[in-house]
């Protein structure tokens, strides 16, 4: 009798045959690469472009006073700020109706939840990410526990998700707070969903954007050098000047930006 694993590597006896591409040397294969490369490096720098064009999109005052039910109770559109900036909200479907109910939320939105980054890098950025579904907050504090999954996550309890288009669709809507006054700056969903998850993503999503100095932003945005933010994700502190280690490691390196690569 075959053994699990010795059963896993077996292929199905009618396995379709694919057209493989050419056994090269290496020196083809290395030309080919780099063939390929140069095309890569012009998709990085048309989204870095394009990342600069949302960054000049006009914005949209949002008047109504949405909430939401959190684990400390009711709370504000407002409050989901958590004291920042800015807010990155993503409309999860984790309800009555959905696959998957009451044991999982949608397949979907559970694969981008998996991808989620560590939120401090985000955090040390200004900018708070949110999931937002119309299951109970009980329902959801159980399913986080199930699943290892730590962002902060509120229920709808309004209009929220069809104002902002996420009634019967996932997506991200992107925030942006003034004092008292919140506007919508950007959305994304369908298969732009499918990019989010890493910090870079998010950021260019955003109004700031990664706040570094390279970044073709409007004037005034903050900018600070690249990398020399960077910390371990438990070692960020509100206010810390640079490690001025860190500061020394980049010095060593010659650490520069290239937008070429």
């Amino acid at each position: 009798m075959a053994t699990s694993k010795q059963s896993g590597m077996e292929h199905p006896k009618e396995q379709l045959a694919i057209k493989t591409p050419p056994i090269v040397s290496p020196q083809e294969w290395e030309a080919a690469r780099r063939e390929l490369l140069v095309k890569e490096k012009a998709a990085t720098r048309s989204r870095d472009a394009l990342a600069a064009e949302r960054r000049r999109m006009p914005w949209l005052a949002v008047e109504k006073k949405y909430e939401f039910d959190g684990p400390k109770g009711r709370t504000s559109l407002l409050e989901l700020f958590e004291g920042r900036p800015q807010l990155i909200v993503y409309r999860a479907f984790f309800e009555p109706g959905v696959f998957g109910w009451p044991d999982h939320a949608c397949r979907g939105c559970s694969l981008g939840a998996d991808q989620v980054a560590h939120l401090a890098h985000l955090n040390a950025r200004d900018t708070t990410l949110a999931y937002a579904s119309r299951a109970p907050q009980a329902d959801i504090a159980r399913l986080k526990a199930r699943m290892g999954w730590e962002m902060p996550w509120y229920t709808i309890t309004d209009s929220f998700d069809a104002d902002f288009g996420v009634d019967e669709w996932h997506g991200h809507n992107v925030f942006f707070r003034d004092g008292e006054n919140v506007f919508r700056t950007y959305f994304i969903n369908n298969r732009g969903d499918e990019a989010m998850g890493s910090t870079w993503s998010y950021l260019d999503i955003t109004v700031l954007g990664r706040q570094e100095e390279w970044e073709d932003s409007p004037e005034g945005y903050p900018q600070t050098p690249p990398y020399k933010w960077w910390n371990w994700h438990d070692e960020y502190a509100d206010g810390a000047s640079v490690d001025p280690r860190w500061n020394k490691v980049l010095e060593n390196a010659k650490v520069t930006l290239n937008l070429n690569d």
